[in-house]
């Protein structure tokens, strides 16, 4: 974690002419990295999704709101973009 932290500091130190990345490109990446990780939580909740409902009819509606639940934090970091610029 100390790496990452490192590496966040010299992203985002200020040099002569600012910091090396600006505040759209940042925006970008935490959104970008967001929804990486939406995708990789969404690929495993979907998978054990399909899984109850091939067992049991009446999991059907838990398993959608389940599978929707990461895509609402993508949506609130995207909107986030136009709230912060």
């Amino acid at each position: 974690m100390t790496a990452l932290t490192e590496l966040a500091n010299v992203v985002l130190q200020e040099g002569a002419s600012g910091p090396a990345i600006g505040p759209t490109a940042a925006a970008a990446l935490a959104v970008g990295l967001g929804a990486l990780g939406t995708g990789i939580a969404q690929r495993s909740i979907g998978a054990a999704a399909v899984g109850a409902v091939a067992e049991d009819d009446d999991m059907f509606v838990p398993a959608l709101i389940f599978t929707a639940l990461p895509e609402t934090l993508i949506i609130i970091a995207f909107v986030t973009i136009f709230v912060a610029n």
